[in-house]
């Protein structure tokens, strides 16, 4: 028995299929379709899949019609032929294979025959609009979905079928490989599934394929490429794909830049993912800031491909941070609905449009299972059948590894060809202790890595009740390499002790962990159903019970402020739930009565220490996968030289028109612009008013002496009909009676700067700005300071 940081490269594989010369050797080999059988809560999550949503979108999504749809058409030709149908059957199809639904078997089998089918004589496959706009972005999905079915069924067409695809694809002109659109932001797909087919055949010409590829991809490698929160997950991975082939470490350091760089600035919170309700956005990195679903199933697909390139444990912790935390919370218990965004703090999932605080309007936050959400609706489909599959890996030296762990069941081809079934049993991620059951037909040598998460510092193991002397060690592998005979039994403890992280760089907030598990505030549910169908119903869901709380904490030792809850039942086949939850936290805290809701959203956090008069509490936590409302990024409260009082927020600024796609709060949200045509940030605008006399203003809660204030002006000249204006003055309220100020300089209508109007002090519970728009134009404000 050993400790390794990491999985070895070397020692070969004789039944598994693994990188070929020239690319490096993949430290991990996928198992085939089949060969992983996830037991207990883990497939539960798959028939609950079946059962739900995903198994039923052929009847819930127009996109998922067969008839008509471009994606059945033999030539290609119809309509809904982009992403959502080949999204949903990545997922839908694997979910098949897992189970040996024969139902989602037979639905999945009428998209792909008629996917090989469609194969034109040139190579093109697919809908048509696609290949005439040379868009390659929904075949790279449906790649994905080939290689599940060749796994599964080693059907001989599959390989000539890619083949023929992937050579259309090298014959094209540069130009028209990968031009502007999705495509070349997530080329890291196509790459892969290069490499996938030249490990298959070992077609030399592949290799030249993947270079261009590479080359035509958008630059990952250089730094951050693109801002869109599906993007980064998908996207930041492409340069360690690439190592493969360069085998230029440079590459394998640029992904991990990228990720560091992408969390420094908006991950800096619980669960896993990072703020990007739509794209990354400045001054949007609080806890409330959200991710798409869509994006936390990339993300653990980019980690668990991550985890086979490099053979770094770290991987499989991001993975199971994403997957326990953040993805079940994304959809409703019985997973028959989901909602676009999910962050962790969120205590309201009503309807309501709450642009520009999440930078899409319209209803984000309620859980439905219909098309309001369609990229999720479908996308969603791979997270946890993808999982599964990678909870088992085999390894160079014809060994396997536990990569991820849940209840499951592996069979493979191990050692000098023996068949091997492992059985896990485990309450992974609930309790520490997983054990494994060896089942095999003769004594084989061969080794198995057990993965120690980054967050276990004492990790026990034993063999057939005979502990082994394990060193210390996080975020490596346990290595047992032996005779193994049927019935060996392998236990591993994995203690789980409670951790309290400090968030520094969002406002001195605090998470609470416990294992891979960080914790939530137990909120009350009320779910308000408000429309769907009877089977699949619309839920908005709102607090019964307070929300607003700071964690008392023992100073010198926080972590001893919890008292960790293991609830005696059985673990629920559906533990992510707030009745179910399997171990509770109780902790000390006080309510903070003036954080309140902001337009229906949690409000901001601000910084640590706070003080409040409110009693002390004890208040429950639970894991944050079980909860849908959430806080899971805390206030810590305190009475020393410096906590303050939590500040109310400023009352919205008032004006005498706002344009529906813009915000009155974007007057005093902090953010400087670039340029009065910065697109990136929030706006206010009069917009379709067109030269009017308008205004904003400000109330004060308690007159304030004032003697100057700034105005960024927005104005769009070449792309919009706002300008600057003719002319501006400022008022203030004088009683009942708005008076102009004295002005001792001049009223600036600059572009690009701050407009500084100084005057004699007034003392005023509100103060306006009045504007006479150019004729013909509307206009607007980026910032407005006093």
């Amino acid at each position: 028995m050993t400790i390794v940081p990491s999985l070895p490269t070397t020692g070969g594989n004789r039944y598994y299929i693994t990188n070929r010369e020239p690319l490096l050797p993949s430290p991990l080999l996928k198992l085939p379709i089949g060969s992983v059988r996830p037991e207990g809560w883990l497939r539960h999550q798959l028939v609950l899949m079946s059962d739900g949503m995903t198994g039923h979108l052929a009847e819930i999504s127009p996109w998922c019609k067969f008839e008509g749809s471009a994606w059945a058409s033999p030539t290609g030709e119809g309509d809904r032929g982009w992403e959502e149908m080949p999204y949903w059957l990545k997922g839908f199809a694997d979910l098949g294979y897992l189970l040996k639904d024969e139902r989602v078997l037979g639905e999945a089998r009428k998209w792909i025959e008629a996917t090989l089918a469609s194969q034109q004589p040139d190579g093109w496959f697919g809908p048509i609009a696609n290949k005439l706009s040379f868009d390659l972005w929904p075949n790279m999905i449906m790649i994905d979905i080939l290689q599940s079915f060749y796994e599964a069924t080693d059907d001989p067409r599959v390989l000539p079928f890619m083949t023929r695809y992937f050579r259309w694809q090298h014959d094209l002109p540069l130009e028209k490989l990968l031009p502007e659109s999705w495509q070349k932001v997530r080329g890291g797909d196509n790459l892969a599934n290069i490499y996938w087919l030249y490990n298959h055949t070992g077609e030399p010409w592949l290799l030249d394929l993947a270079k261009k590829v590479h080359e035509r991809t958008v630059d990952w490698t250089g730094g951050v490429a693109n801002w869109h929160g599906v993007n980064l997950c998908q996207g930041f991975r492409e340069p360690a794909e690439y190592y493969q082939q360069a085998r230029d470490a440079t590459f394998l350091r640029a992904t991990e830049r990228n990720y560091a760089t992408v969390m420094g600035m908006y991950g800096q919170v619980p669960g896993g993912m990072f703020g990007a309700d739509e794209n990354c956005r400045q001054g949007y990195s609080d806890p409330r800031q959200a991710a798409e679903t869509c994006s936390m199933v990339e993300s653990m697909l980019s980690n668990e491909m991550l985890l086979k390139i490099t053979g770094n444990p770290m991987y499989g912790d991001r993975c199971e941070e994403v997957a326990f935390n953040s993805l079940p919370a994304a959809m409703t218990p019985d997973l028959k609905a989901l909602h676009y965004l999910t962050a962790p703090n969120m205590v309201q999932l009503d309807r309501s449009n709450k642009a520009p605080m999440l930078q899409n309007g319209g209803d984000m936050l309620s859980y439905s299972a219909f098309e309001q959400y369609r990229c999720c609706q479908h996308n969603v489909s791979h997270g946890w059948p993808y999982y599964a599959e990678h909870l088992w890996m085999a390894t160079q030296g014809n060994g396997l590894a536990a990569v991820l762990y849940a209840p499951s069941e592996v069979e493979a081809e191990v050692g000098d060809g023996t068949t091997v079934r492992i059985a896990e049993k485990t309450d992974y991620p609930f309790a520490g202790a997983v054990d494994l059951t060896v089942t095999l037909a003769r004594a084989t040598r061969f080794p198995v890595y057990l993965r120690i998460p980054g967050w276990c510092e004492s990790a026990r193991a034993s063999v057939n009740g005979t502990a082994l002397k394990l060193p210390t060690q996080p975020s490596a592998f346990v290595v047992l390499n032996r005779t193994w005979n049927t019935g060996d039994k392998v236990r591993l403890e994995l203690p789980m002790q409670v951790r309290v992280r400090t968030l520094v760089n969002n406002k001195k907030s605090v998470s609470v962990s416990r294992g891979p598990l960080t914790y939530s505030l137990k909120i009350g549910e009320r779910w308000q159903k408000y429309g769907g169908t009877e089977g699949f119903p619309s839920f908005e869901v709102f607090p019964t019970t307070p929300w607003n709380y700071g964690l008392v904490l023992e100073e010198q030792e926080p972590k001893t402020t919890f008292e960790v809850v293991k609830m005696k039942a059985p673990l629920a086949d559906q533990p992510f739930t707030v009745e179910a939850a399997p171990v509770q936290l109780r902790a000390k805290a006080k309510r903070i009565p003036q954080w309140q809701l902001q337009s229906n959203l949690v409000g901001l956090l601000q910084e640590s220490p706070v003080k409040s008069d409110e009693p002390v509490e004890t208040v429950t936590l639970i894991p944050m996968g079980c909860a849908r409302l959430r806080i899971s990024a805390f206030p810590v409260l305190g009475d020393g030289p410096d906590a303050h009082v939590w500040r109310e927020p400023p009352k919205p600024p008032l004006a005498s028109h706002c344009n529906p796609s813009d915000t009155t709060l974007a007057l005093n949200d902090g953010l400087l612009p670039k340029n009065s045509n910065d697109q990136s940030l929030p706006r206010f605008t009069w917009w379709d008013h067109l030269g009017t006399t308008e205004w904003v203003q400000y109330d004060f809660d308690t007159p304030r002496r004032l003697d100057s204030c700034e105005v960024f002006w927005f104005d769009d000249t070449g792309v919009g009909q706002c300008r600057v204006p003719a002319s501006w003055s400022v008022l203030w309220k004088d009683g009942e009676t708005w008076r102009p100020v004295a002005a001792s300089s001049p009223y600036g209508v600059d572009r690009d700067k701050l407009n500084k109007v100084s005057f004699e002090p007034v003392t005023t519970s509100a103060l306006r700005v009045e504007v006479q728009l150019q004729q013909g134009f509307s206009g607007g404000m980026l910032e407005w300071t006093v």
